[in-house]
């Protein structure tokens, strides 16, 4: 029973590595399952056997790049006591993070898309939009009946900060910019 359980991890996880690589280079429109079935050699029976279909594969293939950048968010802060430099240096994590092309294509452009706003957010929120409410809530910098909309407005911020220094192959100059922007606005009080 261990043995077949063993398979079956590993031909997820081949899965899992083969289509992330695929929805980072094509995107999700542009992946087919027939394409994933080439490059893993599975037969359609068993890929539907670990996944429903593509939308539960790409949902599969977020949720594990959602859990690698809050890893490593994670990493970059800790032993950062102070709360409001923790929130700093994750902030600037994500940012340079974001340079990864399957961050950048899986989580930035094709999740809100292909799960939908409500969907994403709420995968988001047990991610990196939970990790920055936290964060926030630590930094005690901003009235607590606003974290939530705080949150949002940081988290656009720095969002599209992120997608500024990643299609702007991630330059000294526009990485400076960006954590010059964050300084001032995270600033505590």
């Amino acid at each position: 029973m261990n043995l077949k359980a063993d398979r079956g991890a590993a031909t997820r996880e081949r899965v899992l590595a083969i289509a992330t690589r695929l929805f980072a280079e094509r995107g999700y429109d542009d992946t087919s399952i027939e394409t994933v079935l080439q490059e893993t050699g599975l037969s359609r029976g068993a890929l539907y056997h670990h996944y429903a279909g593509k939308d539960a594969l790409f949902e599969a293939v977020l949720e594990a790049t959602e859990s690698a950048i809050g890893a490593r968010i994670a990493d970059a802060v800790r032993g950062v006591a102070d709360p409001a430099a923790a929130l700093r240096t994750g902030a600037l994590a994500w940012i340079r993070l974001a340079g990864d092309p399957v961050i950048r294509r899986v989580v930035l452009i094709d999740a809100p898309s292909v799960l939908g706003w409500e969907r994403w957010r709420a995968m988001e929120e047990r991610y990196s939009f939970g990790m920055l409410k936290a964060a926030l809530k630590a930094a005690g910098t901003v009235p607590r009946e606003h974290l939530d909309v705080y949150a949002h407005m940081l988290l656009g911020a720095i969002n599209e900060s992120a997608l500024l220094v990643a299609r702007g192959g991630a330059t000294a100059t526009a990485e400076a910019a960006v954590e010059d922007f964050l300084n001032r606005l995270l600033k505590t009080p």
